[in-house]
């Protein structure tokens, strides 16, 4: 028997199927993991038997090892290679108009007007 350890890469074939995972026999073991619907892939997951299949050969990563229950967390999303779209990483992304230069020195020019007025409004 192996002794399994929480970042250890191993194979294994799923063994069973439910809507919340996958349950996967682990190689020279006899211990089996679950991999959660969650830890499938990158994205949305919305029926996973669409994405894995009985008797499947998966490569997985051991997430967690639950020393007094035995259970073992798998997943397959953490050994997938993440892709980003660059160019959606290197927009830039505004939340003001800086178009027409609204910044601090606008705020300069018009602060002593907004004291006239606030002075103003005390007064009445």
């Amino acid at each position: 028997m192996t002794n399994l350890s929480i970042g250890q890469v191993v194979s294994g074939e799923v063994s069973g199927i439910r809507s919340y995972g996958a349950f996967v026999k682990l190689d020279n073991s006899n211990k089996q993991g679950l991999i959660h619907i969650s830890e499938c892939k990158n994205g949305y997951v919305k029926d996973i038997s669409q994405f894995l299949s009985l008797g499947q050969k998966v490569t997985v990563i051991i997430l967690n090892k639950d020393e007094y229950t035995g259970e073992i967390s798998l997943s397959l999303r953490a050994l997938q290679k993440v892709s980003y779209d660059v160019q959606h990483i290197n927009a830039k992304k505004y939340w003001t108009n800086y178009k027409h230069k609204i910044g601090f020195t606008s705020i300069e020019h018009e602060k002593d007007r907004w004291i006239t007025e606030i002075k103003a409004k005390i007064t009445k």
